[in-house]
């Protein structure tokens, strides 16, 4: 914890320099009278635990100054505002071996609470129940001296040596501990080897469910049956269904909280008590990895999926391959080429995943196989990278760089992004996909090229990914329409788009209300420049308000 606070203010040092400087200024004017403030706060505590006859140490602590800066900014305070600028740590050595380190916590509380009011609300109890990091102590606020509340942490040496110094020290005090039950820091070590275990995990899904389950806000739960259970906060139903087991959590179809039936995606308080509704039949769906919030949930919850997925598949295959021999017709690429998409699938594993699972039936695959292959979708068109040497030849005589592209490498190497669907013209780059290798091209402006570039920014292809060019090539893309409706509107469109420009149209779809019509045209275009050429006649036609690409259609 020392080390993530001298971080912390390290990095706002540098990135917010002005409030730095302005925040320690403030506490370094303040340091006189706050140490005088404290010996008073003090003064009274010492001769009650002095009269008590308790082995103890007692300090004070100033607020790291980004803590301080975090608490202005969250609450929109100015630093006069903040009332716990410091807090009083107790540490004492408890008497051995009874009463309990808790009892002993709770008595030093009650002489302290005999001088001070405390304040209900802010009162944490960690000895009860420690956090899911091990770290134990008793907090608690109380109205000080001039109207100051003021924030006072009660601990044992042992609690004190395992918040300071980590869990090495943990391991200093396992034998000697009084109860025999297992202990914090072992159930969250038997969560990381489950983990670790698992053969569904890899690398990137391992560190995120390791951080989740580093809980900083925590909340308790019970079972039906009154057992504690601790979540993170903003965990729901369905987190605390696989908190008790997996099989739980793929066959949950609701939930009881505090009696009252509840759908899973119910966020939990604490002190909620949580019964499980299950079913035989129910199953997990993809949509629950937006919902859950722990690690546990979320491994169990992909692991049954892909489990899930590679049995649709197998079966899909099978049920394929029998469709196709009581068709006699061999299974080809260019037969997959031809249905895949026919059946609005992206790629062949999840059409023989949605066949395998019943999503697609087969009854009119001899239709699709039988229809004019001018249907079919176009190919992908070929990118390619030019060759470093070519250039610098160029440059080294004066020439222009040819005009020929490098022979590509092979076709598979580049995917079209289905989030942005660039078309020839379109200033594009690349992406490595980590698992299979290929280079996924996204347009240069696409959002989802951002977010890629910021969480993996070695996988973006640093040379520059350029169109090869193809005479006859035509590739589909759409655009919405929005105007005045009049009679003879469409009519000018077809006109524009079919007559004036020769262009294909795929589909039209035109709806009219309250005198607006709006709609989409579906046009197989050369490139992004013929596009906007379109475009830019359409906008001219009288009563036309608005022309867009639609970037995911």
């Amino acid at each position: 914890y020392s080390i993530k606070s001298e971080l912390e203010d390290l990095c706002m040092k540098y990135r917010f320099p002005n409030q730095y400087a302005e925040i320690t200024r403030k506490l370094d004017d303040t340091e006189a009278s706050r140490q005088e403030f404290i010996a008073r706060f003090n003064a009274p505590i010492i001769e009650a635990l002095d009269r008590d006859h308790i082995n103890y140490e007692i300090s004070g602590r100033v607020k790291s100054v980004y803590s301080i800066w975090m608490k202005m900014q969250r609450k929109q305070i100015p630093f006069e505002e903040i009332y716990d600028l410091f807090a009083i740590r107790i540490v004492f050595k408890p008497l051995v071996p009874f009463p309990s380190e808790k009892t002993q916590c709770w008595q030093i509380y009650s002489s302290i609470t005999d001088l001070y009011t405390p304040k209900p609300d802010r009162l944490r109890d960690w000895i009860s129940m420690p956090k899911d990091n091990g770290y134990e102590a008793l907090h608690s606020t109380v109205m000080g001296p001039d109207g100051v509340w003021v924030e006072v942490q009660i601990r044992t040496q042992r609690m004190e040596d395992i918040a300071e110094r980590g869990f090495a020290a943990h391991w200093k005090y396992k034998k000697a501990t009084i109860s025999q039950d297992e202990d914090e820091f072992d159930k969250w070590l038997k969560k990381i080897r489950t983990a670790l275990n698992s053969p569904s995990e890899n690398a990137i899904d391992f560190l995120d469910n390791f951080k989740l389950s580093l809980y900083t806000s925590e909340i308790v739960v019970f079972t039906p049956k009154g057992e504690a259970r601790k979540l993170p906060f903003g965990a729901t139903a369905l987190d605390f269904a696989y908190e008790i087991h997996s099989k739980i959590g793929n066959n949950a179809i609701g939930a009881k909280i505090n009696h009252k039936i509840e759908p899973l995606t119910t966020q939990l308080n604490s002190g909620d008590q949580i019964e499980i509704i299950t079913a035989d039949n129910a199953r997990p769906k993809p949509e629950w990895l937006d919902t859950v919030t722990t690690g546990k949930a979320k491994q169990a919850i992909k692991s049954f999926l892909k489990r899930e997925q590679q049995n649709n598949i197998e079966r899909g295959i099978q049920m394929f391959e029998e469709r196709m021999q009581r068709l006699n017709i061999n299974l080809s690429g260019r037969v997959l080429r031809k249905v895949v998409p026919a059946y609005g699938c992206s790629n062949k594993e999840e059409f023989y995943s949605k066949v395998g699972a019943g999503i697609i039936r087969l009854d009119d695959l001899e239709k699709i196989l039988k229809s004019s292959s001018t249907k079919k979708l176009l190919k992908f068109w070929t990118l390619f990278i030019p060759q470093k040497e070519r250039e610098e030849e160029s440059d080294d005589t004066g020439e222009s760089p040819t005009e020929n592209p490098v022979a590509p490498s092979a076709e598979p190497e580049f995917v079209i992004a289905e989030c942005c669907k660039p078309i020839p013209g379109d200033s594009v780059v690349g992406f490595r996909d980590p698992k299979s290798g290929k280079i996924i091209v996204h347009k240069a402006t696409c959002d989802e090229l951002n977010r890629l570039a910021a969480q993996y920014g070695k996988q973006i292809v640093k040379e520059e990914i350029k169109w090869s060019q193809h005479k006859a090539m035509h590739y589909l893309s759409t655009i919405s329409l929005r105007g005045i409706d009049r009679m003879g509107i469409l009519l000018d469109l077809s006109k524009i788009v079919s007559g004036d420009f020769s262009i294909n149209i795929r589909e039209i779809a035109i709806q009219s209300h309250d005198g607006i019509f709006e709609g989409t045209i579906s046009l197989y275009v050369k490139d992004a420049e013929s596009l906007n050429t379109v475009m830019d006649r359409i906008r001219k036609v009288k009563g036309i308000e608005s022309v867009k690409r639609l970037i995911n259609a």
